[in-house]
């Protein structure tokens, strides 16, 4: 008799994600026990950052935190992940993406690809939106337009004392009218295409809003070779395929970390 599958999405979720760019799982991705134990390691972060760093800005905290392998590297995740982009997985990326109470930063309307688009090809990331705090209208969550997955767009500056990013797509392709609300309970998630148009608006409100990005790609696609310097990616399931090079998931690369800070908070 077949072993059961463990994969965590159904048919008909993997035709919605390819056809939306996006899908809400609203479920549980972790036992209580174990989520309850990333928000208070996260909590524990939050409470450490130095006054002049904002909670936006907690971008690869893996890289010096090998902690959050346990939950990076979960089934739990790897099982979300794999009915779309294969049993071969690495791990590109993850970000604490939190805005505080009363001054959350907006994030303006992007692709992800346009980031990326010199570190690797093709451009085949799946992030997991983690909701560590409920994220809801009211406290600036996620919003998305379906099917926007050009991937292309043309980015110009915005100012990066409001936004948390530094480039916004254009206004004109933007229609807002067609835009959707993801709103999410603690422990549950989104899963969208790093081609889609999204953004969320500032947090005004007297809630946090933090979410957990963790960012995967099949282990097909190919990091560039001047990326290596500056960023690592880890194998987390199966086997290499495009002669990548992955970083050790017991090391702490505290140097490349701080790089990654700086890089950041002179945005």
């Amino acid at each position: 008799m077949p072993e059961k599958s463990t994969l965590r999405l159904t048919a008909g979720q993997v035709t919605e994600y390819r056809k939306e760019g996006f899908i809400v799982y609203d479920d549980p991705v972790f036992p209580q026990k174990k989520f309850d134990a990333l928000k208070a390691h996260f909590d524990e972060e939050f409470a450490a950052l130095p006054p002049d760093v904002r909670p936006e800005s907690m971008d690869v905290p893996h890289f010096a935190d090998v902690k959050l392998f346990d939950w990076l590297f979960s089934d739990e995740v790897l099982d979300l992940v794999e009915p779309i982009i294969g049993p071969d997985i690495a791990l590109f990326s993850s970000h604490f993406i939190c805005k505080p109470k009363g001054n959350g930063k907006r994030v303006p309307w992007h692709e992800d690809s346009f980031y990326w688009n010199s570190m690797i090809a093709p451009m085949q990331v799946v992030t997991v939106w983690l909701a560590i705090d409920a994220s809801t209208q009211e406290n600036g969550a996620m919003l998305v337009i379906p099917r926007s997955l050009d991937g292309n767009s043309e980015h110009e500056e915005v100012d990066p004392n409001k936004n948390v990013l530094p480039w916004e797509v254009r206004r004109r392709p933007v229609d807002d009218g067609k835009a959707v609300t993801i709103e999410l309970q603690p422990n549950h998630a989104s899963l969208h295409d790093g081609r889609l148009l999204h953004g969320s608006p500032p947090n005004t409100s007297n809630l946090r809003r933090c979410g957990y990005t963790m960012r995967y790609m099949p282990t097909t696609v190919k990091m560039s070779e001047p990326t290596y310097a500056v960023h690592n990616i880890y194998l987390a399931r199966g086997k290499d395929h495009a002669g990548n090079r992955y970083g050790d998931p017991t090391k702490n690369y505290e140097e490349l970390a701080k790089y990654r800070r700086r890089v950041e908070n002179g945005h």
